[in-house]
């Protein structure tokens, strides 16, 4: 099969599917390349704080989620020793709002698919780019579904693809990881009936803890464990870890029990943050994690993501006004994006850093912002 658009981004996370959306609406032929064929099967973050929600509220892409899918966070909760020692809440508004990673894509990809300049290649691995660096890059060569050939020429590539950027490894663009000193488990629970919509943060063990609610019912819960253990804390007991989990948040007993069975119900993720040299090249341009990995504190690199496909969007959109996707065009965005992030991923090892001072032994505390 061969294909041509203007733009071929790679990557249908919420960063890739908002940016195909954005730009086919205003007519870009536009073919997004997927390598999962269902959408937002793999593990990613899902809460959106106010750069986030103001993009898609710019776009009115909210009012295609239904409200059952997005749950606002009335308040950040810490605790230690089953005690509530501090409450931040905000003077309007909320902490945040989850809505569920597939149901976001599934109404970002609808409303692209109502527009006949998008096209969405899911199950469709990239395994080579055309051009180069000194030329340009041209297109790129992926497999499909059913193991053939898919070529794409394109005057863009966007790669949207994550922290293991094929993209950005294909165009050999060098990258710098940032190790935090842990790494984590994620697991998923039904909440509790009575369960307020609320964000919980412990300290166990002087490690985090943290519960999120989550929309359709559900508690995400993400506990920081020391870098690079997971080969060895999965051979140990199973329950010395539940019971510490148990009896922090006793109101949580009996989901944890009924479904936190063994070590295979967490998720383990490899904690780090990475920075990449350059983000464009004549022809090619990262957006979301591939340019800026960040690690889950804060919630940032979600939002960061669709801020990134936001701002890209609209430089695209000059510089097609203006007869070209020029090189100069795409560092533009790099450069209006660059500052921005770094203060974020500097924000994010500072939070990481300062965690435990959030725990003094004055109780009770309330605090609005």
């Amino acid at each position: 099969m061969k294909l041509e658009c203007e733009v071929c981004i790679v990557g249908g996370g919420p960063a890739g599917a908002l940016l195909s959306c954005l730009l086919a609406e205003q007519g870009v032929s536009t073919i997004l390349v997927e390598r999962q064929s269902v959408a937002g099967k793999a593990f990613r973050g899902e809460i959106l704080n106010d750069e986030g929600l103001q993009v898609i509220q710019k776009h009115k892409l909210l009012e295609q989620i239904h409200e059952e899918y997005a749950l606002a966070s009335t308040r950040i909760e810490y605790w230690e020793h089953q005690q509530q020692v501090k409450t931040i809440e905000p003077a309007e508004g909320n902490v945040g709002v989850h809505i569920p990673q597939p149901r976001f894509l599934e109404a970002l990809l609808k409303q692209a698919s109502t527009y006949e300049s998008f096209r969405y290649l899911a199950g469709t691995t990239v395994t080579a780019l055309e051009g180069d660096s000194e030329q340009g890059y041209t297109g790129l060569i992926a497999c499909d579904k059913n193991g053939d050939e898919v070529t794409i020429r394109s005057s863009i590539i966007v790669g949207a693809d994550g922290r293991y950027s094929t993209v950005r490894k294909l165009a050999q663009m060098p990258v710098t990881n940032i190790r935090h000193g842990y790494d984590l488990l994620w697991a998923k629970i039904m909440a509790p009936v009575g369960w307020e919509p609320v964000t919980r943060l412990a300290l166990v063990n002087g490690r985090q803890l943290s519960l999120f609610s989550q929309a359709e019912g559900y508690i995400q819960m993400g506990w920081n464990v020391d870098e690079g253990s997971f080969h060895t804390l999965f051979k140990q007991s199973f329950e010395p870890f539940i019971h510490l989990l148990v009896e922090t948040f006793p109101d949580l007993k009996h989901s944890v029990h009924d479904q936190i069975r063994s070590w295979k119900d967490f998720v383990p993720l490899d904690i780090f943050s990475s920075r990449s040299d350059t983000w464009s090249r004549n022809g090619l341009v990262l957006i979301g994690d591939a340019a800026h990995t960040m690690t889950p504190t804060g919630a940032f690199g979600l939002n960061a993501a669709l801020k990134d496909a936001d701002v890209l969007a609209s430089e695209l959109l000059r510089l097609r006004q203006q007869g070209g996707y020029t090189g100069a065009g795409l560092k533009a965005f790099e450069d209006e994006r660059r500052q921005a992030v770094t203060e974020l991923q500097e924000r994010q090892l500072t939070m990481e850093s300062t965690f435990h001072e959030h725990f003094s032994p004055i109780e009770n505390q309330i605090i609005q912002k």
